[in-house]
């Protein structure tokens, strides 16, 4: 592999050799279900209760007229021959909402368990995931793979239309914000995407994350481990997975959806994680997209969950998220 350089600016890094960028309109058609690897369904038992303990008061509360929707646990083969491990909340409804985790983060995150109970409690059924390499999934973490996960939400999205559900929505939070993105560029199949506190600049925020001087070890060392306060080894970053995070443009992902794809960015305003600006370039370039600022909140709506779950669920609803919405859109769904 030839030698990489990488520096960084102020609050750029900036990559120093020529890549192929995400071409615009990219597509790849649904191989035909007989002979799919992805999406095949290995096993499903009734879910138990998981380490982490009691679900957070809101994943709990139900209105009266809407019974807990049951919970099944789900595992799905990726093209990688990977087990991804979900959790499927069925209220009886087809109609279903796929829910991803962002970086480091499982389909046990407290915000996504909030977001499938909202749903649920408006009667839609809802999917949450670990991606390859995270969670209770097979595969091996890395720090890029961005594409690699928007292949691990199709092969769940192709999996459950084969079940009959009607995907109406994938909703994903901070990295999982720009795997929806970069799904909705490359597969024309779900309608509502929604995209929560994700990133535009992947340039950015990377020693801010991994610390100051990281990127100028990676490509001395070609890996750095990451360690935390306790000098316990977390994840490694390498060169090969920076790259792959540095090589994925926003930019080109986001004029690539099409138009008739409804897309909502949600953002809180006191973020210091990801700054709100980065919704707003989002929102020039998305065709048909709506922006929600919530005032106040941060990266993660800890004081907000209610702010962000009416908005999401909202949003979904209304763009044939509802039982009584439009008719069940058929796969594939615009897909050249």
């Amino acid at each position: 592999m030839p030698a990489v350089t990488v520096r960084l600016g102020a609050a750029t890094a900036s990559l120093l050799i020529s890549t192929p960028p995400l071409r615009p309109r990219e597509r790849r058609a649904p191989p035909a279900a007989a002979a799919v690897g992805a999406g095949v369904l290995l096993r499903s038992v009734l879910a138990t209760p998981g380490p982490r303990g009691p679900l957070p008061a809101m994943a709990q509360t139900h209105d009266a007229f809407s019974p807990p929707a049951s919970e099944e646990r789900v595992e799905i083969m990726n093209k990688h021959g990977e087990r991804l491990v979900g959790l499927l909340h069925n209220t009886g409804s087809n109609k279903i909402v796929v829910l991803c985790h962002g970086f480091i983060a499982t389909k046990s995150d407290s915000l996504i368990l909030d977001l499938a109970s909202a749903l649920t409690k408006k009667g839609s059924s809802a999917f949450r995931f670990d991606f390859s390499g995270n969670g209770e999934s097979e595969g091996q973490f890395e720090y890029g793979n961005y594409r690699k996960e928007a292949d691990d939400l199709y092969s769940v999205v192709l999996y459950l239309y084969q079940k009959n559900y009607d995907v109406t929505a994938v909703v994903g939070h901070s990295k999982g914000g720009d795997v929806v993105a970069l799904y909705a560029s490359i597969y024309d199949n779900v309608r509502t995407i929604v995209n929560l506190s994700g990133r535009f600049d992947l340039n950015k925020g990377i020693e801010e994350r991994i610390g100051e001087g990281s990127i100028d070890r990676i490509n001395k060392e070609g890996y750095l481990d990451i360690k935390d306060k306790f000098e316990n080894f977390n994840y490694r970053v390498t060169k090969e997975s920076l790259m792959e995070r540095l090589n994925t443009d926003m930019h080109a992902a986001s004029v690539s959806i099409f138009k008739e794809c409804r897309f909502l960015t949600v953002h809180g305003s006191a973020d210091t994680t990801i700054p709100v600006d980065d919704a707003y370039e989002f929102a020039k370039l998305i065709p048909n997209h709506k922006l929600h600022v919530i005032e106040g909140a941060n990266h993660n709506y800890t004081a907000h969950r209610k702010e962000v779950a009416d908005a999401v669920v909202d949003f979904i609803m209304t763009n044939g998220g509802g039982d009584t919405a439009s008719p069940r859109v058929e796969w594939p769904l615009h897909t050249v």
